[in-house]
């Protein structure tokens, strides 16, 4: 029995350090930034080569060439709405973020298939989202580590800056944050739209709560030229709950005339079944 259980723990032993995985340092740890830039989220995935005593620019990242902008898999950028890149649009989503360095400028590129391992094996121009030219800023310190960063933060825009060994590069980007503000502010001062008192009356209704204060609201949003067959429907229930019976068939046949209009056999059965019940 000893001698089994001697067997057994060597091989227990033996599985646990084949399965066991030694952990080392990636040599271009992988970074992840998250800005709020006015009301736009920008998130932005790369991974950071070092200098290890290289020559960086004209050395390890030749002139003139397209460069994968960082490490390992392509770095990344996602914009929660769509913004400028020197006058030109790119819609929100995610983008590869590809570079040509050059001595005195950069050519940064946003490449619209952002799942390569590095640069595109096939380059397709058709997948240029937007291109821009920058100046290339010479620093007096180094920085070991390649590094990107959000720069210049104002309300409605941001710069997406590239840090290497003696040089700075920055691209702007604008953000419709007025757009966003102005389009929320005019949906604020106009008050609530018809669906806002419709979804209000309902859940006051299917609530069990003031069902007077409920009607009052479904009149609102009925009160157009053509209200929805789905509107006056909840209005006939309201009014049936609150002892209004005329006025319940009323509703429900303008209700069931617009459901006739649109083929919804659905609320065609539910008006004509409430009518009929509403009429005994």
């Amino acid at each position: 029995m000893l001698k089994k259980l001697i067997i057994l723990s060597i091989i227990i032993g033996f599985t646990s350090t084949v399965n066991a995985q030694i952990k080392t340092p990636q040599p271009s740890p992988a970074s992840k930034l998250e800005q709020v830039v006015g009301l736009t989220d920008v998130t932005l995935e790369y991974s950071r080569p070092a200098m290890r005593g290289r020559t960086i620019f004209g050395g390890l990242v030749p002139y003139g060439k397209v460069w994968r902008t960082g490490a390992n898999a392509n770095t990344k950028i996602t914009f929660s709405d769509n913004v400028i890149i020197d006058g030109q649009k790119l819609v929100k989503g995610t983008y590869a973020i590809y570079t040509i360095p050059n001595k005195t400028s950069w050519d940064v590129i946003f490449y619209s298939d952002a799942n390569n391992w590095g640069t595109p094996k096939d380059w397709d121009e058709s997948k240029v989202a937007a291109k821009t030219t920058v100046e290339v800023h010479p620093m007096d310190m180094k920085i070991e580590s390649f590094t990107m960063s959000f720069d210049d933060l104002k309300t409605n825009s941001a710069v997406l800056g590239m840090l290497w060994e003696n040089v700075y590069v920055g691209v702007k980007f604008e953000v419709p944050t007025d757009k966003i503000v102005s389009k929320s502010i005019d949906v604020i001062m106009s008050g609530p739209s018809e669906s806002d008192y419709f979804q209000a009356a309902t859940y006051y209704h299917t609530e069990g709560k003031d069902l007077k204060q409920a009607l009052a609201w479904i009149k609102k949003a009925t009160a157009g030229d053509d209200p929805e067959f789905w509107y006056l429907r909840r209005m006939s229930l309201i009014q049936a709950d609150l002892g209004d019976k005329k006025g319940a068939i009323a509703t429900a046949k303008k209700s069931l005339e617009g459901a006739k209009k649109a083929n919804n056999a659905d609320y065609i059965k539910m008006n004509e079944e409430s009518i009929a019940e509403w009429n005994k």
